[in-house]
């Protein structure tokens, strides 16, 4: 009785964990124990997304040889899809905090993320809409 009991406390905490996470726009990835991101828009993605934790690099990676050795472009795996896709919602960003979602993955992982010392971190949509700006301070 009491192990049913403790399984029935867990099973609580959990979900009500899982309330919290979602109520502050968080998400618990790859478990309750995993990093809890901002996740941006969401919504599916271009594969699983158990197979993309451990494999996403190999598809960027393909994809920049494609697009830099061979001039293709504008396949699903391209970097700038994933940071439309999963750009915070509050400060336009992959990086920033331990809740953005490229940072907060590489710091919980212990990987270094070097993609955007030529990249930029913000979706195309934010670069459009704050273009102006970089317009203006040129004047």
């Amino acid at each position: 009785m009491k192990a049913l009991a403790s399984i029935l406390l867990s099973l609580l905490l959990l979900t009500a964990s899982g309330w919290a996470a979602a109520a502050d726009g968080l998400v618990a990835v790859a478990g309750p124990m995993g990093p809890k991101l901002d996740i941006g828009k969401g919504g599916h993605c271009v594969r699983d997304p158990k197979f993309m934790r451990s494999n996403h690099y190999k598809l960027i990676l393909h994809q920049r040889v494609e697009t830099v050795r061979q001039g293709i472009r504008g396949s699903k795996y391209e970097l700038t899809n994933c940071i439309d896709c999963h750009a915070s919602k509050v400060n336009h960003s992959v990086l920033g905090t331990n809740q953005n979602f490229c940072q907060g993955c590489h710091v919980y992982a212990a990987v270094k993320i070097d993609c955007f010392e030529c990249h930029s971190s913000k979706p195309r949509e934010f670069m459009k809409a704050t273009d102006h700006l970089a317009t203006e301070d040129a004047k």
